[in-house]
């Protein structure tokens, strides 16, 4: 003595209506399992400590303000004294035309 369909998805409507559940007679995949779980951002977020205010964060705000970064300073300080003893870094490509003219620059200088 089977029950029809009908009458078992229309008892499933019910159901689903009592117990505040979502009717869902295919069975499909909803996401409804993901979407009920708590939210990770604010945990995440409160995870790392707040970001201090920086000399670089004062430049961008104030642009007319004087200030004095002494690591800014000593950074340049070193990228010149590593230009001035040939340690720096390469000058960057502009064009394709502007590469293959500096490395014959180049060769000419090593081999000219």
């Amino acid at each position: 003595m089977s029950v029809a369909r009908s009458r078992m998805l229309d008892l499933m409507k019910v159901q689903c209506r009592i117990f505040s559940t979502t009717y869902n007679p295919e069975r499909l995949r909803t996401g409804s399992k993901v979407l009920r779980q708590r939210l990770r951002g604010p945990t995440l977020a409160a995870y790392y400590p707040r970001r201090a205010v920086t000399l670089r964060d004062l430049k961008r705000a104030f642009p007319g303000c004087v200030t004095w970064d002494d690591k800014e300073e000593d950074r340049l300080e070193n990228i010149q004294i590593a230009k001035s003893r040939g340690k720096g870094a390469p000058k960057k490509k502009r064009t394709a035309e502007g590469a293959y003219n500096f490395v014959l620059q180049r060769l000419l200088v090593f081999h000219g």
